[in-house]
């Protein structure tokens, strides 16, 4: 049978806002269609696009360098924090922001990819996205470090209380060498365990 893909990130378009505050990405043209016929000769067509934007753009990881000094960043971690992980789906879409240890101890995360369902990516790309998002608690990143979790991703604008300033769940897992994937999407489409999966970054220094 052919194996089900699933893709859990976002489109990134010319303007899209990620996070309130964060410039959006631009995307241009580098060089033209014409503009490549007129150097290379009849028929001979490019396009070259052109891409500026920060790093928290779409659906994206954060290295530990996210948050230390010191901590890796995606060229020095190793492929096999990002891709062919063993994947564990939490669903967590209930009335309470707060993600922990309740909701996590039912599962079995060591060695795996942690995906919180909250399903709040139905807000993607509006203002509700950015207000009273789910998020994962101190509590809950403390259980997911000492439990053995290899990654953690979830469908909202932060994996942190955005009124949080001291963001207790990036310090907690970056700390621990976990890398996040914040803003997934469609998580819902996936079977609570049982599929692997992959979110491997160009291997880009000090990001």
């Amino acid at each position: 049978a052919r194996r089900r893909v699933i893709d859990l990130s976002h489109t990134i378009a010319h303007g899209l806002v990620t996070y309130p505050g964060l410039p959006a990405p631009e995307i241009a043209e580098h060089l033209s269609r014409d503009a490549s016929e007129r150097s290379y000769g009849p028929g001979v067509r490019f396009h070259i696009g052109r891409i500026s934007m920060v790093a928290n753009t779409g659906t994206y990881i954060d290295s530990p360098f996210h948050r230390f000094d010191d901590g890796a960043d995606l060229a020095r971690l190793p492929i096999e924090r990002f891709a062919a992980l063993d994947g564990v789906l939490i669903r967590a879409p209930g009335a309470r922001r707060a993600i922990g240890p309740d909701e996590l101890a039912p599962h079995d995360v060591a060695g795996r990819a942690v995906l919180l369902c909250t399903g709040w990516d139905r807000h993607w790309d509006t203002p509700s996205y950015a207000v009273e998002a789910p998020f994962l608690s101190a509590e809950g990143t403390r259980w997911l470090v000492e439990h053995g979790a290899t990654l953690v991703g979830i469908d909202s604008i932060n994996i942190d209380d955005m009124a949080d300033r001291s963001r207790p769940a990036h310090t907690g897992l970056l700390r621990a060498g976990i890398p996040i994937v914040e803003h997934l999407c469609r998580l819902d489409q996936l079977p609570a365990s049982g599929f692997t999966f992959h979110a491997a970054p160009p291997a880009v220094e000090q990001f």
